[in-house]
């Protein structure tokens, strides 16, 4: 990856931002933590509308085609889809720029959006955990919007033209993804892989689905979520992709990094399906495959950042993962035996 001419980059923001806000100024750029993909940042607006007086860009890899997750006005399309939509919140979309990629990278502008973004499942594990009634009010809000997001017609809201992913293209999706790790991080995957295309549920019709749907991936204040952020893996697919993660992250799951007996404060894996089959109106069948799914998902997401990780000289987590993840493997392959 090239470095980023962050000056040159507030320079196209001031241009792009003049469709939005004719008159306004972007100030310097300041790095902000989020996102596994893109480049973040935060600018003051001047003279621009009340209300907004902080915007936050998000800039593809510069040296890199903007491709898959890496694609910046992907991102920003869902987003801006999605704004004002009920029962919904995502940051409201600003203005985008195409760029020149690869030298010169895509970005888009959102609203900043006040809250914390925390996962109270991995705080209770690593830190302290988080008060127990904003973290019941925060899962619940967060199954119902999900509910909500999942009643949306794609094609209402303009993305029909977006391809649709399989459950089975899913797993082929982490297939491909375990295919470049180091095999001490991936033994089963492939009949773990060969098990879960066996055995696929038929496809629901597919939604929107955020794919790393998570309150980790919200910012919220109090109970309140203000918004969905981290929007780089959605695609139009199953439904039940985002409810099996999202329960992923409950106390029963056994989620591999969580020590035992860990208290996080969220409801019960069972209230929060209970709480999202009332907001759709209907049962949800099939889960256990795509709880099984969840875990190959994880397993070659965490190798993947393993790898990463590796090659910049932290050679213990990659230790760690070979213990890890081969289990984590087998109990996804247990699940559709």
């Amino acid at each position: 990856m090239s470095e980023l001419d962050t000056e040159e980059v507030r320079a196209r923001a001031n241009r792009a931002a003049q469709a939005w806000s004719p008159g306004c100024s972007i100030a310097a750029l300041e790095p902000m933590s989020g996102g596994t993909i893109g480049l973040v940042f935060s600018a003051a607006v001047a003279d621009g509308p009340p209300g907004i007086p902080t915007v936050v860009l998000k800039v593809a890899p510069p040296g890199l085609p903007p491709v898959r997750n890496r694609d910046m006005l992907r991102q920003a399309r869902v987003i801006g889809a999605l704004g004002g939509r009920p029962g919904v919140a995502v940051p409201p979309l600003l203005f985008s720029d195409p760029g020149d990629p690869p030298g010169t990278p895509p970005f888009f502008a959102t609203a900043r959006v006040a809250g914390e973004c925390l996962e109270p499942l991995l705080e209770a594990s690593s830190r302290d955990r988080l008060p127990e009634g904003p973290t019941r009010s925060r899962a619940l809000a967060a199954v119902r919007m999900l509910a909500a997001l999942h009643r949306l017609d794609p094609a209402t809201i303009g993305l029909a033209d977006e391809e649709v992913v399989t459950p089975t293209g899913e797993v082929d999706r982490w297939t491909r993804t375990f295919e470049t790790v180091p095999d001490s991080v991936r033994v089963g995957f492939r009949g773990c892989a060969d098990a879960l295309r066996a055995s696929a549920p038929p496809a629901r019709p597919a939604v929107v689905v955020h794919g790393d749907y998570r309150l980790g991936n919200m910012l919220c204040t109090g109970g309140d979520i203000g918004a969905v952020i981290d929007w780089e893996i959605w695609t139009r697919s199953d439904p039940r992709l985002d409810l099996s993660w999202f329960l992923f992250f409950t106390d029963e799951a056994g989620h591999p990094v969580v020590s035992e007996g860990v208290d996080s404060g969220m409801p019960s894996d069972v209230e929060l399906l209970a709480a999202y089959e009332e907001a759709v109106g209907a049962p949800v069948e099939d889960l256990g495959w795509f709880h099984a799914l969840t875990r190959f998902k994880e397993a070659a997401a965490m190798a993947l950042i393993a790898k990463h990780l590796a090659k910049r000289g932290d050679t213990d987590t990659l230790e760690r993962m070979s213990v890890m993840l081969p289990a984590l493997i087998a109990d996804a392959h247990d699940r559709v035996r």
